[in-house]
């Protein structure tokens, strides 16, 4: 695994034009997704009671209000349905970088810099196909965990004893989306580099422990730096945590192609 995470950083410089486009396009994605939720949430919150003389009687009712938005007017059903179509527009895109990128991995060592571009062209189709199968496995539980927590919500309608029940669930279905993704990546890998992907779904097999210490090791980099940069803008505010915030978008980018970068090492670790 260290070796791995050694050469898959020296796979990540090579690729520092794709680290700025992944980061461009990040962001891009991140204030389309805000101003989207804001446009749903802030004119529910312009009606908090913040300095009210009822007190906890004016919340109590703006929280019933809330949730009769919400459930009561479809509102939720639109929220939902546009996010929904937000994120199948971002699935259809994101297959068709991950080709060019996972083809350009493949020809890291070779001179002529990197081959995104030639990378889309020549394997787009297998990469899309195998990451919709993929998708649609992964997301086949919340045809039954949505409507339960749907139903599970409106029998019970408080906020902590809900999320103490969906828990588990939430826990079962995120061990279910890792198992179903390893394979799936390293077949996506087999599939840009033109091999069969039945092979790199068995090498996945093969090499899982060191697979699994890279796939959480560097996220969870990742997690820590975003907590400590949240709990410095809450100290620092104004300009300096815009521009803090801003620059771990970068570094957020930069340690998912990382991780691409060390995963798919340890696929091309025989061919080394």
């Amino acid at each position: 695994m260290n070796d791995a995470i050694r050469k898959g950083w020296e796979t990540t410089k090579r690729h520092k034009f794709v680290l700025v486009a992944l980061f461009l396009y990040r962001l891009l994605w991140g204030f389309f997704l805000y101003r989207f939720i804001d446009s749903v949430v802030a004119p529910i919150l312009t009606r908090y009671p913040d300095e009210h003389p009822l007190g906890a009687a004016a919340k109590q009712l703006f929280a019933i209000e809330a949730q009769f938005r919400l459930l009561k007017t479809g509102l939720a059903d639109r929220t939902l349905l546009m996010l929904g179509c937000m994120l199948l527009f971002r699935m259809l895109i994101t297959p068709i970088l991950n080709a060019g990128l996972y083809y350009s991995f493949t020809h890291a060592e070779e001179q002529g810099g990197t081959q995104v571009l030639k990378g889309i062209r020549r394997s787009w189709k297998k990469v899309s196909l195998l990451y919709g199968t993929e998708k649609l496995i992964a997301l086949a539980p919340a045809i039954w965990l949505i409507p339960f927590g749907r139903n599970a919500y409106m029998e019970m309608p408080d906020a902590a004893s809900w999320l103490g029940q969906m828990l588990p669930y939430a826990a079962g279905w995120a061990l279910w989306m890792l198992a179903v993704h390893l394979p799936f990546l390293f077949m996506q890998f087999s599939a840009a580099a033109g091999d069969s992907p039945w092979q790199g779904a068995l090498r996945s097999i093969s090499r899982l422990l060191p697979l699994l210490g890279v796939t959480l090791l560097l996220p969870l980099l990742s997690l820590l730096g975003s907590a400590a940069v949240s709990g410095a803008t809450l100290i620092w505010t104004g300009l300096l945590a815009i521009a803090l915030n801003q620059a771990f978008h970068f570094v957020r980018s930069m340690i998912a192609l990382w991780t691409a970068a060390c995963q798919h090492r340890l696929w091309q670790r025989e061919q080394a």
